[in-house]
């Protein structure tokens, strides 16, 4: 058994310190576009930016996130805002507001979903076809744009000849719960999605945000448009696959220029997630398993291992929690998350790995996905997978 601790110890603690090395390297090449560096107009004729906002019963956001791309501080784009079959007012709040909008924005209403496709795809697909902008920014209702955001996102995309821009959101907070799911999930984000990874060719690593998926038509086009995700859960972290497998350049930034209000409470977070997480899976139940698994020895068997593992064997187990807290520290620095959240990881393990299970049964229970009162098939949802 002392052999045992002593490799699990050694093992966790390379991984997780590993990984605290890699993120103290690699954070520091994202580019912070809030910067003064970035804060320029163009060098000619902007390019157009079209801005595409789906809406589904998004009533209570809707009108404040029009009103803020509304009051975007750059001289050539359009907002396309989808009605996407809203049950509520979202529909009757979105047209008021083109009065207002000096021909800056185009409202669609979808009244039906053709066979085949997930809603928002749709909504994506429908915007994209309405215009012949360079640029598309995919992004969501309740997402609140800082008025030079898409200026200084443009700088960034035309001097770096991105393809593909993502600007990473900062998450409003007001619950203890969701500040500790949010931190713990930006903790796994670091470590398994690198996204100072996601400018190198050679590497795997992609990222999609759907806050602010900023897309050149070009590469939009070439890739084969939001028909080919036409079925897809996560469609925006697919569209980032897509594109860094074509081989275009992919950027991840920063910059607190846009904020959105992801969950409420630890619960929210936790019901946000449960469309989301059998998709990630593949919809296959032994990747969720040994998925669990995995999460629960790489975050739990630290902790355990520093209470229960005889004498000098504590030090591996020591070493991954030093580790683990300095991941939140850097979390801290950014999102104001508390370090001391670290004390609260077994926790969110628990809660994680709770959510994977449960998006799990409830996908194989009701034989597919819910989602915003539409109902899409597993069987067609296996057949949608990119």
């Amino acid at each position: 058994m002392i052999y045992f601790h002593w490799i699990a110890g050694s093992l966790l603690a390379l991984i997780w310190f590993s990984r605290v090395v890699d993120a103290s390297r690699g954070v520091r090449t994202l580019a912070d576009i809030s910067q003064p560096e970035w804060d320029r107009g163009s060098m000619g004729t902007s390019p157009k930016v079209a801005i595409i906002v789906p809406a589904r019963n998004e009533e209570d956001s809707i009108a404040q996130a029009l009103h803020r791309l509304l009051a975007l501080d750059y001289d050539n784009y359009q907002v396309i805002a989808i009605n996407d079959r809203s049950t509520d007012r979202t529909g009757e709040i979105m047209d008021p507001v083109v009065s207002e909008a000096q021909g800056r924005l185009k409202i669609v209403h979808i009244r039906e979903l053709p066979p085949g496709w997930m809603g928002k795809a749709h909504a994506m697909w429908t915007a994209a076809n309405q215009t012949d902008a360079d640029w598309l920014l995919f992004t969501d209702a309740d997402v609140m744009f800082r008025p030079d955001c898409v200026r200084r996102a443009i700088t960034y995309a035309e001097t770096e000849r991105a393809d593909h821009v993502v600007l990473l959101p900062r998450v409003i907070m007001k619950r203890p719960g969701e500040k500790m799911m949010v931190g713990f999930f930006q903790l796994l984000f670091v470590f398994g999605h690198r996204p100072w990874k996601c400018a190198d060719p050679k590497a795997r690593d992609h990222m999609g945000v759907g806050a602010f998926n900023l897309v050149r038509r070009t590469a939009y086009e070439t890739v084969g448009t939001y028909e080919r995700l036409r079925f897809e859960v996560v469609d925006d972290m697919k569209l980032g696959k897509v594109i860094k497998e074509a081989g275009f350049r992919q950027r991840v930034v920063l910059g607190n220029l846009i904020e959105i209000r992801w969950a409420h409470g630890a619960r929210g977070v936790v019901n946000n997630l449960t469309k989301n997480f059998f998709a990630v899976m593949s919809f296959q139940a032994w990747r969720a398993i040994g998925g669990s698994i995995a999460v629960a020895i790489l975050n739990l068997m630290p902790f355990f291992g520093v209470l229960f593992a005889p004498g000098w064997t504590r030090i591996g187990y020591g070493v991954a929690l030093a580790s683990m807290f300095g991941l939140y520290a850097g979390i801290w620095r950014r999102d104001e998350i508390s370090p001391w959240y670290f004390f609260l990881h077994p926790v969110s393990t628990i809660l994680f790995i709770y959510t994977i299970l449960r998006s799990m049964l409830v996908t194989l229970w009701n034989g597919g996905v819910e989602w915003r009162g539409t109902f899409y098939p597993l069987e067609a949802l296996k057949r949608g997978l990119v």
